[in-house]
């Protein structure tokens, strides 16, 4: 049988069929395509003509069609579906496509070719796409080491082949640290103060495992997060909280430490073969905050703005805490329990009472109603559609009739899928090659699955979350560029975050609320006085959130700001975490605990020397959403002007400028500040 990646999709769209790719099939093929690859490219340096934007940056830019074709899907199948023969093949052909990425971006006939045009981009009458994909084709091969020796190109090569195979190892063991671990519990008095539901699943997960009776709780979200929120058994909290916090750092094969060492100082010294002080310096070059300073600054002053609020926060449940009768310190495992105890009699509010009316199949639904008022998309499922897991829901999006995209839907947690929620794509928009390429969009979230007699009802952040990845996934469906690396949420880390984070604020209005959130049972609407509570309620603890984001991205800065000659603080992770959080802690340090060893948004993910960028986008989603509040929610002029020049543009213009166009002035941080309740 012909490989069946090999070939040209025989399904609809050109899905991948997913029922015949077996995990043997991977390595021959992107073996087979990286060969591809390489005679497209010599066909570039090979042409004797002069060289142009057309048989050079447009031909680069539509080389290697089948390796973009084939990888998307083995990476987002080790994310979502993963398996030991899967990470086996991801980690060998890791290296080899890093290595060939780098021969691309020094290989010297080409890179003249390049810089050629470039030294010539005045006088060509190109238009503002094509100059921006030019300059960033000319920077992504300086940034590769284009303009290293042949020596210092060979071991820029060795470290980016090296870097990918640790990040990947890195999120296989937070994973198998996190599936390693689960806590079956027998005695009713252990799961006192834990709802019904959460029970009754427990149960079942349990039953699933092959155990005959009792409650499991893992490290999964929809298990430990309501854990820690609602038992009142104060040491099993303990034990929960030190399991999650502890993932990978406890010596053993799954152990991180040392990878954390390892990826920075591969990093600083990457860095520095490129002439930067640090990874932060190289990584900013390429961002809308463009110098460590900038970020630094920012996040001190959000620190300096939330840090006397989250103290009052802490003191306010301290003295709650007290007051209800314990004696013990406030501690990092009590902090959820005791936070939404209060948080429900503030405001006569609790995921309990709000779940009702967020059965999982409506807010999708509303989610898809509030894209169409918005936007003019509409959602159709299509079973026939190849999928990858049987729990996954596959769409086609029209946009008036004419298709615009494929979304795939995967909500539920599995053994293979690791932790949290993501929106990824198997193929991005484009129309390089003449007709227009159909995106392939898909999110992924680990929500609380249904039961037989009981279907899965959301807590309100569950809600917000999905609002927030299918953000992300308007900015790939609504893609409209003419060159793929272009495309869709190929932008600027730090405005990657804008489009999912703006699309959150409808959670909280009553026009959208309206559209799903209706009881499960009764089809009842959700009632105002809910809708007041959950909006008085959106800025509790928002200060120390706040701060704990903060922390993050402080964290993240100071791994990636160490120069070859501090690299020897990383001797102990434990003690250099401890001090680079050190002013942002708001309650007292654990021992054997780490954060660091499962970070994996710097460590496996793409946000080294980036998390702040969750923060920074959240300046630009709140100033964006007073236009909508000041408009209509749903004012399509406004919707427009957010489509044509945010989700459409990919990254075909400067971030900063496409987010004038939209606003007409520049970002204003005080309305983030309002938002989260410390500014009037």
């Amino acid at each position: 049988m012909q490989n069946p990646l090999l070939v040209s999709f025989e399904t609809p769209h050109q899905l991948p069929p997913f029922e015949i790719i077996k995990s043997e099939h991977y390595e021959p093929a992107i073996k087979s395509a990286i060969e591809s690859a390489k005679s497209e490219i010599e066909k570039i340096t090979r042409n004797e003509e002069k060289p142009t934007f057309e048989n050079t940056i447009t031909a680069l830019e539509v080389s290697g069609e089948l390796l973009s074709r084939i990888t998307p899907i083995l990476f987002n199948l080790n994310s979502a579906e993963t398996s030991s023969e899967l990470q086996e093949v991801a980690q060998k052909v890791s290296p080899l496509l890093t290595t060939f990425d780098s021969d691309i971006k020094q290989n010297k006939a080409l890179f003249d070719r390049i810089d050629s045009i470039f030294q010539q981009r005045n006088d060509l009458e190109l238009n503002e796409e094509q100059l921006r994909l030019l300059d960033k084709t000319h920077k992504s091969f300086i940034r590769s080491g284009a303009g290293l020796d042949r020596k210092q190109q060979r071991r820029f090569q060795e470290i980016a082949v090296e870097l990918s195979r640790l990040q990947l190892t890195f999120g296989e063991h937070v994973l198998a640290a996190s599936n390693a671990y689960e806590l079956l519990l027998k005695d009713a008095n252990q799961v006192r103060g834990l709802p019904d539901d959460y029970l009754e699943r427990a149960q079942s997960l349990a039953r699933n495992k092959g155990y005959e009776n009792g409650w499991l709780i893992t490290l999964q979200a929809p298990s430990y997060i309501p854990f820690m929120e609602y038992a009142d058994n104060r040491e099993l909290r303990k034990e929960l909280f030190m399991a999650f916090s502890s993932k990978a750092f406890k010596g053993d094969e799954n152990d991180n430490t040392e990878l954390v060492r390892k990826i920075v100082s591969l990093r600083q010294e990457l860095s520095e073969l490129l002439g930067y002080q640090s990874y932060a310096e190289y990584v900013l070059d390429e961002r809308m905050a463009s110098k460590p300073q900038n970020v630094l600054s920012f996040l001190d002053n959000l620190l300096n703005q939330a840090k006397g609020p989250a103290d009052r926060e802490v003191e306010e449940l301290k003295h709650y805490m007290h007051n209800l009768g314990a004696t013990h310190e406030l501690e990092k495992w009590d902090w959820a329990y005791y936070s939404e105890k209060l948080r429900k009699q503030k405001y006569n509010l609790d995921d309990e009472l709000i779940k009702p009316y967020l059965k999982l199949e409506n807010v999708i639904q509303g989610v898809f109603e509030t894209a169409e008022r918005l936007y003019d998309l509409t959602f159709e499922a299509n079973p026939k559609l190849p999928v990858y897991h049987e729990e996954v829901k596959a769409y086609e999006v029209y946009e008036q009739g004419k298709l615009k995209s494929i979304l795939y839907a995967d909500f539920f947690p599995r053994e293979g899928k690791r932790p949290g929620a993501w929106m990824t794509s198997f193929r991005d928009q484009h129309r390089a090659v003449g007709e227009n390429i159909v995106p392939v969009i898909s999110i992924v979230c680990n929500f609380t699955p249904s039961l037989s007699d009981k279907p899965s009802l959301l807590k309100f952040e569950e809600v917000t979350t999905l609002f927030h990845e299918f953000g992300h996934a308007l900015h790939g469906m609504l893609s409209d560029v003419t060159y793929p690396s272009l495309s869709g949420t190929s932008v600027c880390w730090d405005f990657v975050e804008l489009p999912s984070q703006v699309f959150e604020n409808w959670c909280y209005e009553r026009e959208c609320l309206d559209l799903f959130a209706k009881h499960f049972e009764t089809g009842e609407d959700i009632p105002q006085q809910y809708i007041d509570r959950i909006k008085a309620s959106s800025t509790y603890h928002e200060a120390y959130a706040t701060v704990r984001q903060l922390s993050f991205g402080i964290l993240d800065m100071a791994y990636h700001q160490l120069s070859s000659d501090h690299l020897g603080k990383l001797e102990d992770i434990e003690a250099f975490e401890k001090k680079a959080m050190a002013k942002t802690e708001l309650l007292p340090s654990v021992k054997g605990v780490n954060m660091s060893v499962q970070f994996s948004h710097i460590f496996a993910g793409g946000y080294a020397a980036g998390y702040y960028s969750y923060k920074w986008a959240e300046v630009l989603d709140a100033d964006a959403f007073e236009l909508f509040k000041e408009k209509g929610v749903f004012d399509k002029a406004t919707a427009l002007l957010f489509k044509d020049h945010i989700l459409s543009q990919g990254d075909t213009k400067n971030p900063l400028d496409l987010y004038r166009q939209f606003r007409g002035k520049e970002p204003d941080s005080r309305a983030l500040l309002k938002r989260a309740g410390l500014a009037d």
